[in-house]
């Protein structure tokens, strides 16, 4: 197989449309990845496409179908190994063997063990030339949900905290609405929308009497799909089954999910609620055990939206992966609510060190993306 420093500017090019193609099923493909595939013949793109829905005709499929003939002798980029199994769909890489193509370049071998090099093998066997790690890292980041539940049995959590710029997310008497402005609050309807599920406590949804829904009349911009809205599917932690059915959480019918240390029966739930019961931590509901049911319910994405506790706790854990801050230009002094609460650290060897990722401006608002450094990069602490 070749090697990345076997590509050119051309090969660059084209797995560049394939990974943009890719992002337009970030709203929809869940427990899927993002996948988009170019077809390319005498130097001039023949077909192209994207996985949509799961079930649906993955990236190959629909590159193909647009192709037609002109698959025969032609290469595909793939952002993706081309599967090697029977799931929903039949295999892309039996699919591509048959059009006749001649090359495939993938930008990374597909960590599901279902796959993980046999699509290749296939078409290797079958005469076909391939390579990957054209682009890795880009085509990676489409998908980190997906390769971390692969390859750790955990969905990917991103942590959303809005504060002002001394820190602070309410008034020392609990006032918080509005912290941030318009455009920032429609930028977290984005985020849900491409999330698997949202994540928050019980605390957050009484006090707030939060839906933790996506409304679309607030999103920023159109979805890159002509299919409806999904919405994700809610996740609250009720250790102690506080919730009731008449918040409104439950005004909206799509599936949410209940995570708790007990059931109460005597409630009449709605029939898109559900109920699963794990193991108490200190007479809560343990967070490890309930990421890795997620996990094991295909869920990718956890966007996690809670009060300073449960986020503290989660971080005591080490179970963020990346934290989306909304910075308001506010002061809101001493006194107020800080962004998380978790032990007192009484070193700066035992700091949380993140590392930041983006900046942007969004409205009045900032917004920070910063992730867990990596662990090599923490030798050297000062």
């Amino acid at each position: 197989m070749h090697t990345s420093n076997a590509f050119n500017a051309a090969d660059e090019k084209y797995m560049a449309r394939a990974i943009e193609l890719a992002k337009k099923g970030r709203f929809t493909t869940t427990p899927n990845p993002n996948v988009g595939c170019v077809l390319v013949k005498n130097n001039v793109i023949v077909g192209e496409g994207f996985h949509q829905l799961a079930g649906q005709g993955h990236a190959e499929v629909n590159a193909l179908a647009m192709a037609g003939e002109n698959a025969n002798g032609a290469t595909a980029y793939v952002t993706l190994e081309p599967c090697s199994h029977y799931g929903r769909t039949p295999p892309c890489a039996e699919g591509l063997k048959a059009a006749g193509v001649k090359k495939v370049i993938a930008a990374m071998v597909d960590p599901n063990p279902q796959v993980a090099g046999k699509g290749l093998k296939i078409l290797a066997d079958a005469g076909i030339e391939v390579a990957h790690g054209l682009l890795e890292a880009s085509a990676r980041a489409l998908n980190l949900g997906f390769f971390k539940r692969m390859e750790q049995g955990l969905p990917y959590v991103i942590c959303k905290m809005a504060a002002s710029i001394d820190g602070k997310t309410a008034l020392k008497n609990g006032q918080s609405k509005w912290i941030t402005g318009p455009a920032a609050r429609q930028d977290v309807q984005l985020f849900r929308a491409q999330s698997c599920a949202i994540l928050s406590g019980a605390d957050t949804v009484l006090i707030d009497n939060a839906q933790l829904n996506v409304r679309e009349s607030e999103l920023p911009q159109p979805l890159p799909t002509d299919l409806p809205l999904r919405q994700p599917t809610r996740v609250i932690i009720d250790s102690q089954s506080r919730l009731t059915p008449e918040l409104a959480l439950f005004n909206t019918p799509s599936e949410i999910i209940i995570f708790t240390t007990k059931v109460d029966k005597s409630q009449c739930w709605p029939h898109f609620v559900k109920h699963i019961v794990v193991p108490a931590r200190d007479n809560k509901v343990d967070l490890l055990a309930l990421l890795q049911q997620l996990a094991q319910l295909q869920f990718n994405t956890i966007w996690l939206e809670a009060g300073a506790t449960l986020a503290g706790k989660m971080v005591e854990l080490d179970l963020i992966d990346e934290f989306i801050f909304y910075l308001a230009p506010k002061l809101m002094g001493g006194d107020a609510k800080s962004l998380v609460n978790f032990p007192e650290l009484i070193s700066m060897q035992n700091t949380i060190d993140l590392t930041f990722n983006e900046c942007v401006l969004i409205g009045d608002d900032l917004r920070i993306s910063a992730r867990k450094r990596p662990l090599n990069s923490l030798d050297n602490k000062e």
